[in-house]
């Protein structure tokens, strides 16, 4: 049996050849990421309205929100669908993407299979958030992309700064309270911004996709593997601070980590999210035109100490950097039972999902005050609840009816 000493020893003797092999170019490319290497990006052109939703045929308006450290936040607002009518009486509903995704993420099927046109088409005001560092949000009032302090956040920032400045800015157009529909990350992000009084008070009820708060049940391969190897450590040694799995030097991480001995990455999105019953593998190369979008490494070890320490708390700066920052030698928790019990919140979530494991989301649910509606699909994964060919049937009548429900309007499913 290896102790934790030696234990730790062989992490670092890994994590420098790892570090060897990729200065030294000689990660074996995979399948997977060949195909990376050979997609286009088109969200490099134009913003969202502009390359998905008016060549469909539907109203679309961008919108740019600062955040309180400056940074610039492209939103999106589809007030109704091909052929609804402008004026809608319902309140706006907010969609946030996951980790490595934009807000394109809602629209990339079909009109018929992706949930923002169905929510369009079905007479919802949607609102599209795409937080700091994705390619629709590069902006800052001080800093550029190159810079690194333009890169030193977590999803804490995302749940504290950019929800905050994007909810408050629909709030404020629309004069009413938002109806927030979150998936992974964006689920993290919804959950820990809902314990801040300033940001419920602005939200009338909560859907939330594959839902996070602990991750101390991760089983995704991949993920375990960057964890056990201290990636971020690897990253922050080399200056790598902005994660863009689309670049050239984020395909050579990936290499690095895909080793067939330890690791096979053959079927990438499998090795990271689990199995999907259901994600459509042909449309493959049209996702890799807007997907994966840049995140931080920050963010990255910020989810990563919730996977060892099995946490839902704030960023561990270490007990020098906690006093300084929070005051105390340990970061402060996302309390969940502070979330008011009033708020109506629906979940769905997946037997087969490897990031949002069952086990933790029923401590998820456990920890809160509320009952919320519940929907488990135990053939779905995490991509799934998004990309699902079927997911209409399967997910999207189901929340729409929760939706309908808590405004008060009858549902015709």
């Amino acid at each position: 049996m290896v102790g934790p000493g030696g234990a730790l020893a062989a992490a670092l003797r890994h994590l420098l050849l790892l570090l060897v092999c990729f200065l030294a170019g000689g990660a074996r490319a995979s399948p997977a990421t060949d195909a990376l290497r050979h997609a286009s990006s088109r969200a490099a052109a134009g913003g969202l309205c502009q390359q998905l939703l008016l060549p469909q045929g539907y109203p679309c308006t961008e919108h740019t929100v600062k955040t309180d450290d400056g940074f610039l936040l492209s939103v999106q607002h589809i007030p109704h669908g091909k052929n609804g009518v402008a004026d809608n009486a319902g309140p706006p509903v907010f969609l946030q993407h996951g980790l490595f995704q934009g807000g394109d993420t809602w629209f990339i099927n079909s009109n018929e299979q992706s949930l923002g046109y169905i929510l369009a088409d079905n007479g919802f005001d949607v609102w599209i958030g795409n937080v700091r560092g994705t390619r629709w949000s590069k902006g800052h009032s001080t800093l550029s992309v190159h810079d690194k302090l333009f890169w030193d956040w977590s999803w804490q920032d995302l749940a504290e700064s950019d929800l905050l400045a994007m909810l408050s800015y629909v709030y404020t157009v629309k004069q009413s309270k938002v109806v927030y529909v979150g998936h992974s990350q964006g689920t993290i992000m919804g959950l820990a911004a809902f314990t801040k009084p300033e940001i419920v008070k602005m939200i009338s009820s909560a859907a939330l996709l594959c839902p996070i708060s602990y991750l101390d049940h991760v089983s995704a391969s991949f993920v375990l593997r960057a964890v056990a190897i201290i990636l971020t450590r690897m990253l922050i040694t080399m200056g790598i601070h902005q994660l863009n799995f689309r670049s050239e030097m984020g395909v050579q991480i990936l290499d690095s980590l895909c080793d067939a001995e330890r690791l096979d990455c053959n079927n990438m999105l499998s090795s990271i999210t689990g199995p999907n019953c259901c994600f459509n593998s042909s449309r493959i190369d049209y996702y890799l035109e807007y997907e994966p979008h840049p995140s931080s490494t920050k963010n990255l070890r910020h989810l990563f100490q919730m996977i060892r320490k099995g946490t839902f708390a704030k960023y561990d700066y270490g007990w020098v950097g906690n006093l300084g920052r929070y005051g105390q030698l340990h970061p402060p928790p996302f309390d969940l039972s502070s979330i008011p019990e009033s708020l109506p919140i629906w979940m769905g979530y997946g037997g087969l999902d490897a990031l949002a494991d069952v086990t933790d989301v029923e401590r998820t649910i456990k920890e809160l005050r509320s009952k919320p509606e519940l929907l488990y699909i135990g053939d779905y994964g995490h991509i799934d609840f998004i990309m699902s060919v079927k997911a209409k049937d399967d997910v999207y009548l189901n929340l729409m009816r929760f939706l309908r429900a808590q405004q008060g309007l009858h549902s015709s499913y």
